[in-house]
């Protein structure tokens, strides 16, 4: 694979001396980890009510602000280099005033919500659904009531939504694809009509006005591959369409998809722009402003041993980073290169007050938190 290498290292030599004469100077980061542990989820959330952020990932949930001291929340099942926690979403399912989160994994096939005791006692695993096997989870509200809907990525099985019910501990299970959804999650409104839509591998699913009430319809209008858990529905290159960002979480690859729509016959067709063909594994992704310029970034990175040593460039080094669109491109910076990739869920939190989101990362390389120090 070493024929990805030198392509790869031109292209951060490049895209960072393009970006600092045209814009804004890179970002610096301040590295610093938690845990050495191997889980490959993290989440922020304040675990006991003291209005400090705390972070949570695995078996353990770590105290803040400074990190060190960290509580057992109760045993992960591992199977063989994999922990079966492939998401951490913070979510108060009983209405105790306490949060708790809800996670899922591949090996166990279960998606489940760990009640927060409010004490160093271990916490209750309670099970929501037996879905298959779940790549990883994510949430999302789909309805409009301000509750976000619960949605695990199953590839081998049906892709189904789960509901939950205000004023009780339990969740309703809708089902809006009846076949394999694939590898590869997102939502935001396709076409425009107010309704979240789905995005999976092969197409876009379209949202009625009444999800749980009424038929979703499938739009095979592409095919993804391999993609990241989530793919970002965004308007890139803001021409009133959104567009799609998706990378490959299993090979090389992270693109953009523009919409482009036919006046006439109301047909769509998606363009596809490379952002960073040289680095593989790009399985998860977030769409936020970390520079504080009011637009967002893609920020991203290769999950370190996605299927061990099984993924084309699977030995490269790792990397995270943030891309900028500069109005007609991406442009690539480097949060951290060659030592810490990305997980299957990760976050990103103003942890001290600074006014900048800090990244906050997972992953069989260790728990880390880069401090966001600004760019001056």
């Amino acid at each position: 694979m070493k024929k990805h290498l030198v392509p790869g290292l031109l292209l951060l030599a490049v895209t960072a001396a393009g970006q600092s004469a045209k814009g804004p100077a890179p970002l610096k980061f301040e590295k610093r980890q938690v845990a050495a542990e191997s889980y490959e989820s993290v989440a922020v959330m304040d675990v006991n009510n003291d209005k400090v952020p705390d972070l949570v990932s695995g078996a353990y949930w770590y105290e803040g602000p400074a990190y060190f001291k960290r509580h057992y929340i109760g045993q992960v099942k591992q199977f063989g280099e994999y922990w079966d926690d492939f998401s951490t979403i913070p979510f108060d399912v009983n209405g105790d005033g306490r949060v708790d989160y809800i996670t899922g994994g591949w090996f166990g096939k279960t998606l489940v919500w760990k009640e927060n005791p409010g004490n160093d006692t271990e916490w209750k695993e309670h099970v929501i659904a037996t879905p298959g096997n779940i790549e990883t989870t994510r949430a999302r509200d789909l309805d409009g009531d301000g509750i976000p809907e619960i949605i695990p990525n199953t590839p081998n099985d049906p892709l189904v939504v789960y509901h939950h019910t205000k004023g009780s501990a339990t969740f309703t299970a809708h089902k809006v694809l009846d076949r394999k959804s694939g590898h590869g999650l997102g939502f935001g409104d396709i076409n425009g009509d107010g309704h979240t839509d789905l995005v999976v591998p092969e197409g876009w699913i379209e949202a009625p006005a009444s999800p749980y009430s009424a038929a979703w319809t499938f739009h095979p209008e592409f095919n993804l591959g391999t993609a990241s858990v989530p793919v970002i529905v965004a308007d890139v290159n803001k021409d009133g369409l959104p567009d799609l960002v998706a990378g490959q979480g299993h090979d090389y690859g992270l693109d953009w998809y523009q919409q482009e729509k036919d006046p006439r016959t109301n047909k769509r067709k998606w363009i596809k722009h490379a952002i960073d063909p040289f680095n593989s594994q790009y399985h998860t992704m977030l769409w936020e402003d970390i520079d504080g310029d009011g637009e967002p970034e893609l920020v991203t990175g290769k999950r370190y041993r996605a299927h061990n040593d099984h993924d084309p460039g699977s030995d490269d080094p790792c990397g995270i980073y943030y891309f900028k669109w500069n109005g007609s491109s991406f442009t690539k910076q480097v949060i951290s290169y060659g030592s810490k990739g990305a997980g299957l869920y990760f976050v990103t939190h103003d942890l001290t007050g600074s006014g900048r989101k800090d990244v906050i990362v997972a992953g069989k390389d260790g728990l880390f938190i880069f401090y966001n120090k600004g760019n001056r």
